[in-house]
């Protein structure tokens, strides 16, 4: 694993400055204590990143599950009893894992995949806008449309212009023309820029520049845009921020509904993050789903256990770890360490960078999901892609993670059915000599219920006096529904004057008596 250390120590870094500012925003938007942000990050680092197969995806704490969380304590009574229902997810994960219902992961189309990847992107630059100017009102973590602070994702942006800070202002175009040139130029003139990446110059940026201004009422940086990571004054207070779980709580069935809401949806995040940072990475490596499923578990037991928030695999961690270069989970790994370590030795140091620079460095993060050539790739592969692809991208602007997958999915199954009904069979009139239609109808190597509309439609349009060659020797598998409408039709088409001649992999046969009977005897021969 340490074989890359030189491309994972850098892209861990950036993954840090990434996590930490999310962290503490997912539990202020949770109404959970904000320590409890930091916990789960730290295990979705450390342990969730070791146990994980997943070389380049970043766990933690999720924007997805903020509102379940804030619901969640309030209709449990108190945070302890909430943490009995983390536990409990964690241990239904750990049941999904053995189950093997990663392969779920599988299922979701591409469109929807980059439909995700792309509407997070366009999340990341409308939320961190706001607080690239110094307007801080609503929490980081706060990606749903419909915010915790009453407004929503644009009215906060119009907002934001109104309330413009000069100090965090300038600090946030200062990191931000840092990381443009350090990316576009610097990082082409020799290792050192490659080593040193410009987040974590952006990051010291920042930081000179408040102690350089902090006696400036115009220019200084005040301590609500700066980042508040809690600080304890000794040991005892330190580990007085750690909550445990209320296990009395257990019998409370609304504990286990939570648990089992909590499971559900962290699992379903965290595949399609599977699904998306798979997609994202260069190197094209695979993630066991089934593994991911077990690792999370194991995390969110241990976060519930001593006070953290719920753990998915995280696409906003996740991407910056793979735009920073990270080869391998010691990357993962490393960011939780280096949140431990910090929060720890020097929370006040911390304390000191402003939010603007981090809204920097998300700015970037977002724009590299969401390029505009991604757009015009998607609508040069036709409409199938892209307007599955849009409505996800919609959806999630507008509503929420997992509301825009939901809609993204729907359509794609509406284009799937539409594709199905559409390529059921192929048409072919052959001959229309002596007065009577000639038609070959070739079915496809599977046809299925969805495929009975375009059937019966071919089929009640076909003329009298037609000669319909009906070929099923591609044909692997047949539903019985479509068996059905064959027999059904066997008895218009007499009607008709229809003559129908099978053609099988057994042969030809002339108007079969009977279909169910022909097609059960092709199974049972097979």
């Amino acid at each position: 694993m340490f074989k890359y250390i030189k491309n994972d120590l850098p892209a861990s870094v950036v993954v840090f400055f990434v996590a930490l500012p999310l962290c503490l925003g997912i539990a202020l938007a949770s109404g959970a204590p904000l320590f409890a942000g930091l916990i789960s990050g730290i295990i979705g680092g450390t342990i969730v990143g070791a146990l994980s197969g997943s070389k380049i995806g970043v766990s933690g704490p999720a924007a997805g599950l903020a509102a379940i969380v804030l619901t969640a304590i309030g209709t449990l009574g108190s945070y302890e009893n909430f943490l009995v229902a983390v536990v409990l997810g964690g241990i239904i994960q750990l049941i999904f894992g053995l189950l093997k219902a990663g392969i779920i992961g599988y299922y979701f189309p591409s469109s929807v995949i980059k439909g995700m990847l792309t509407g997070i992107g366009i999340i990341i630059i409308l939320k961190q806008i706001p607080h690239f100017f110094g307007y801080d009102s609503d929490p980081e973590g706060d990606f749903a449309f419909f915010q915790v602070d009453g407004q929503n994702t644009f009215s906060e942006i119009f907002s934001s212009l109104n309330n413009i800070s000069l100090g965090a202002t300038i600090v946030g175009f200062i990191g931000l023309a840092i990381l443009i040139l350090w990316s576009n130029v610097l990082s082409k003139k020799g290792k050192f820029f490659q080593i040193i990446q410009g987040p974590l110059v952006a990051v010291v940026a920042g930081i000179v520049y408040y102690f350089a201004t902090s006696g400036s009422s115009k220019y200084g940086i005040s301590s609500q845009h700066l980042v508040s990571v809690p600080v304890p004054d000794s040991l005892d207070s330190f580990l007085g921020q750690f909550s445990f779980p209320n296990f009395s709580a257990i019998s409370n069935p609304q504990v286990w509904v939570t648990g089992f809401t909590i499971a559900l949806v962290a699992s379903l995040e965290t595949l399609l993050c599977v699904e998306a940072t798979d997609k994202l990475d260069p190197h094209k490596n695979v993630t066991p789903t089934n593994r991911e499923l077990l690792a999370q578990g194991t995390g969110n037991i241990i976060s519930g256990l001593i006070g953290g928030l719920p753990i998915t695999q995280v696409i906003v961690r996740s991407s910056a770890n793979i735009q920073s270069g990270g080869r391998t989970k010691i990357s993962a790994i490393i960011h939780g360490l280096l949140l431990l370590i910090s929060v720890i030795l020097i929370p006040t140091l911390l304390n000191k960078i402003p939010l603007s620079v981090l809204a920097a460095i998300l700015l970037i993060v977002g724009y590299k999901l969401a390029k505009p050539s991604v757009f015009k790739e998607m609508v040069q592969l036709g409409w199938k892609q892209w307007i599955p692809f849009t409505v996800t991208v919609v959806g999630i602007v507008f509503t929420d993670l997992l509301v825009g997958i939901g809609l993204g999915l729907a359509v794609g199954i509406v284009v799937i059915l539409i594709k199905s009904f559409q390529n059921s069979h192929f048409l072919h009139i052959e001959d229309k000599s002596n007065g009577k239609h000639r038609i070959k109808m070739t079915l496809a190597e599977e046809v299925t219920f969805f495929n009975k509309g375009a059937i019966l439609k071919e089929l009640d349009s076909l003329p009298r006096d037609t000669f319909l060659e009906l070929d099923v020797r591609k044909t692997r598998y047949l539903d019985n529904d479509i068996i059905e409408i064959l027999e059904d039709f066997a008895f218009k088409a007499t009607e008709r004057n229809i003559d129908i001649q099978l053609t099988s992999e057994r042969g030809i046969v002339e108007n079969p008596p009977s279909y169910i009977e022909f097609f059960n005897l092709r199974k049972k021969s097979a």
